[in-house]
């Protein structure tokens, strides 16, 4: 019985405790870099207003573009919005999953607007547009690494978990039945 106190106490540790020993940032530290790629996703919105897509349509381009420039607004305010609530909570990781894939996708779609603008538009805008975008690399890169490091703190604390819940198992099996002391029967 003393063991299985001890054993849901630890359970019970800070996961901010058992991450800090295990190399995962601090809730503060990936706080500031959630927050620095709230305020880029921020600041490329308004850039993203100056594509022109309905222009390039006029000259040939693919009516993609257009679906393109609309999907990448809505994902950069949605990622701006996404890492700040995800700030609050660092450790959830869903929700960092799904911010990290929200990143990517429009990573992938402003590259393509960059090609775009590229050849519909004004070649100097697309570099402009494409180095906006990469302002986000390092943080993105040391999110990615901050994702991975909760995914396997989290793998960790299941794998415990399910030791212990073994344990307890085997401890609850291997006692013999208590006897009933009460509704003897005389």
């Amino acid at each position: 019985m003393r063991s299985l106190l001890f054993s849901l106490a630890w359970l019970s540790l800070p996961v901010s405790v058992c991450a800090q020993q295990n190399g995962l940032q601090p809730d503060w530290d990936i706080g500031v870099i959630l927050g620095e790629m709230s305020d880029h996703a921020a600041r490329l919105v308004p850039f993203l207003d100056k594509v022109d897509a309905k222009a390039w349509v006029a000259k040939g381009a693919s009516e993609t573009y257009v679906a393109q420039l609309q999907s990448s607004k809505e994902q950069a305010r949605a990622m701006a919005a996404d890492a700040k609530v995800l700030a609050r909570n660092p450790e959830k990781l869903s929700a960092a999953l799904q911010l990290y894939f929200r990143i990517q996708g429009l990573e992938q779609m402003i590259e393509s607007l960059s090609e775009g603008a590229r050849k519909y538009q004004d070649p100097a805008f697309a570099d402009e547009l494409a180095s906006r975008s990469a302002e986000n690399g390092t943080n993105r890169n040391r999110f990615q690494t901050y994702i991975v490091s909760l995914a396997s703190e989290r793998e960790q604390e299941c794998a415990v978990m399910d030791r212990e819940a073994q344990r307890c198992r085997s401890i609850v099996a291997t006692e013999p039945p208590r006897k009933s002391t009460t509704g003897k029967k005389k």
